[in-house]
């Protein structure tokens, strides 16, 4: 009979599995204790809209600095101490008048401004019902294409002269400029927005039976807003970069007219203050009309 092998299993454990429980022990200890004891502080992330201000102060703090070098360098622009202090003197009595060629700023700000607005009005006015008039129908859209695309990259001085032969007079043929330069981005962008509105739409008013009317207020109106939007942002820009040049050649109480005015006094200080302004006043008309494209847009 032969002997049968038994195993017989030792109480303890193994010498190398109790060796290896010592090792891994260890090393936990070891990594607690590398491991840095929690202060109760975590880094945040700054706010966006504090980098965005900490970014544009830089950006005009480096602007200035810059302004300053070139100041001290060339000699012929005066430094931004010196506009300040002759933009502290204009901007306290802004609306003086010693005569119509002797006015304020500020009145010169407002007649331009009066003449974009009525400029622009009558633009809008005419150029937002063509759009959409071109974007609807192929057959104007094809009329109108080659004389929009022959026109809209004219020199808006070019128009002055018709202008002056139309009006005989300096007001309103810078009015007459304004208008025929505002009209092209509100037109191609209002047609270009009926264009992108999809056919089913359309369709599914014709099945219903409405009205044209109808079809513009619940379909097309609320469609083409951003595209409108964007065409009267363009356009007021154009209208208000337009008006400056025209005031110089036309004369007359206006910004453009001052900046040539102060030219002719050789006031460069004036000048950069005219500059500012300008833009200043740009940047809000910009600003208003996204403003007014936020409040009417249609979700």
């Amino acid at each position: 009979m032969s002997a049968v092998p038994v195993l017989i299993r030792a109480s303890g454990p193994h010498p190398a599995a109790a060796t290896l429980g010592k090792r891994i022990d260890a090393a936990k200890i070891d990594r607690r204790a590398a491991k840095p004891e929690p202060t109760g502080y975590r880094r945040a992330r700054a706010p966006e809209w504090m980098l965005q201000v900490l970014a544009t102060i830089a950006g005009l703090v480096a602007f200035i600095a810059l302004w300053e070098i070139t100041a001290r360098q060339g000699g012929r622009i005066p430094g931004p101490a010196l506009v300040w202090n002759a933009a502290m003197t204009i901007f306290s009595d802004p609306f003086y008048s010693k005569g119509p060629n002797d006015q304020g700023i500020g009145w010169n700000v407002l007649s331009s401004l009066k003449r974009v607005g009525i400029g622009f009005g009558l633009a809008a006015a005419v150029a937002i019902p063509l759009g959409f008039m071109i974007g609807r129908f192929k057959f104007l859209a094809d009329m109108a294409a080659p004389i929009i695309a022959l026109l809209k990259p004219v020199s808006p001085l070019a128009w002055l002269p018709i202008g002056l032969l139309l009006f005989k007079a300096a007001n309103p043929a810078a009015i007459y400029v304004i208008f025929v330069c505002s009209l092209w981005p509100m037109i191609v962008n209002t047609a270009v927005g009926v264009r992108q509105i999809p056919q089913d739409y359309l369709n599914v008013a014709r099945v219903l039976n409405l009205s044209e009317w109808k079809v513009f207020t619940t379909i097309l109106f609320p469609a083409v807003l951003p595209y409108m939007i964007t065409g009267v942002r363009l356009s007021i820009g154009v209208a208000w970069l337009v008006i400056v040049a025209a005031e110089m050649l036309t004369g007359g109480v206006g910004i453009g007219f001052w900046v040539w005015d102060e030219w002719n006094n050789l006031k460069v200080e004036h000048i950069i203050i005219a500059i500012f302004t300008i833009g200043i006043i740009g940047l809000l008309l910009e600003q208003a009309l996204v403003l007014l494209a936020k409040r009417f847009s249609y979700a």
